[in-house]
């Protein structure tokens, strides 16, 4: 992987030539793994921020805090990793400070809806003369196909994601509280990453630095809560006639690849209003997944699955989908306006999803890849209308 990486930052700096960059400041954490293979487990919520400096041509900088820069040293392979201490100096600011002393009057690519405000307040008190440019595309296109190594292991997300499906489905059931199934979820998760994580990948080294345990609070309604869609689960127990409602889009994640992914089910019975809400759902994704292929602007599937809706009398949704990869939201988005043309080796999480307010909601959601017939679906678990 150590060479992937290498690819990645020769070709951004490639771009960064084109584009007329001197050299570029990346302070988000999903991209600064992205070009290195480094991430930290405290960032800038903590005071503590990473940051990557690239130059156009030569070896880029990373500077990170003194008790993260051992582990970053055995994480990549860079020549100059700069670490800065808590409350020695300017912290930071004296690293980032030095280089751009070092480099003198440049333009200076940053991603800029992506930096810290304490970072973004630095550059403009101190470094208000460089000339800045946004360089977030220059990334946003590189990272919307998936090389084959990522499609690897984001099929390896998706055998986590259904693990944890799984699990749930196992646990739900009349009386049983809506913790439960999270931690039923967690539980099978974890055991199938962990299973995945055997040490006999050829990475270098750095499947050691991967956790299996899944983690982060799961989203799940029951009941009529269903219509709050993001609400994590309660202490609440599941009766007789609910619909029980996973998302697990801030969950499902593998070696730091995200997927997103939705069940729901139905306990005991089901209402003939909540099997059709839920039948429209299914067919609304299904037109969705129907119109991806390779030139197809990225609005036309949400468009395919908006027709869905107002024929069957629902109103439509925000977006039908998102780029997905190391981050929860990445370019493109399957909504209206995004004339991105697909692809083959994009990847997204597709949803249909209707909400009757106060009373009810049906969701289902996937992870696909784009090829070059059409797409492969990444979390391949049943979700025909199902009673538990």
């Amino acid at each position: 992987m150590h060479e992937a990486f290498s690819a990645r930052m020769a070709e951004l700096q490639r771009r960064m030539a084109d584009d007329g960059l001197d050299a570029a400041l990346l302070t988000d954490a999903d991209s600064i793994y992205y070009l290195t293979g480094y991430w930290g487990y405290l960032g800038t919520e903590f005071g503590r921020p990473t940051l990557l400096f690239v130059p156009r041509a030569g070896d880029p900088t990373l500077i990170t805090p003194l008790m993260e820069s051992d582990m970053a040293r055995a994480m990549v392979r860079l020549a100059d990793i700069r670490p800065w201490e808590d409350g020695i100096g300017a912290e930071w600011r004296g690293p980032l400070d030095a280089l751009l002393g070092q480099v003198g009057r440049i333009k200076l690519g940053i991603e800029r809806l992506l930096v810290p405000a304490l970072i973004a307040e630095h550059l403009r008190a101190v470094h208000g003369t460089l000339e800045m440019a946004d360089a977030t595309r220059l990334l946003a296109e590189m990272r919307m196909i998936k090389s084959a190594e990522e499609l690897a292991v984001m099929r390896q997300a998706g055998e986590v994601a259904v693990a944890m499906a799984t699990a749930a489905e196992a646990v739900i059931g009349e009386g049983v509280p809506e913790y439960e199934v999270a931690l039923a979820v967690i539980a099978g998760g974890t055991r199938k990453a962990a299973a995945l994580l055997d040490g006999t990948a050829a990475d270098g080294g750095a499947e050691r630095f991967f956790s299996p345990t899944i983690y982060n609070l799961q989203i799940l309604q029951s009941g009529h809560d269903t219509c709050l869609v993001h609400r994590r689960s309660t202490v609440r127990r599941i009766q007789r006639g609910d619909p029980v409602y996973l998302c697990f889009c801030g969950i499902a994640n593998f070696r730091l690849c995200k997927l997103g992914f939705d069940r729901e089910y139905f306990v005991g019975e089901v209402t003939d209003e909540q099997a059709r809400s839920y039948e429209t759902t299914l067919a609304a994704q299904r037109a969705a997944l129907d119109a991806i292929r390779p030139g197809v602007p990225a609005e036309e599937p949400h468009a395919a699955a908006e027709a869905v809706y107002r024929e069957a009398g629902f109103a439509p949704g925000y977006r039908t989908g998102r780029a997905v990869g190391y981050s929860f939201l990445e370019s493109p988005e399957l909504k209206t306006g995004d004339r991105t043309l697909l692809q083959p080796g994009m990847t997204f999480a597709v949803d249909g999803g209707i909400t009757v307010a106060g009373r009810y909601g049906t969701r289902v959601g996937d992870s696909i890849v784009v090829t070059g017939a059409g797409h492969e679906v990444l979390t391949p678990y049943p979700k025909e209308l199902r009673v538990l």
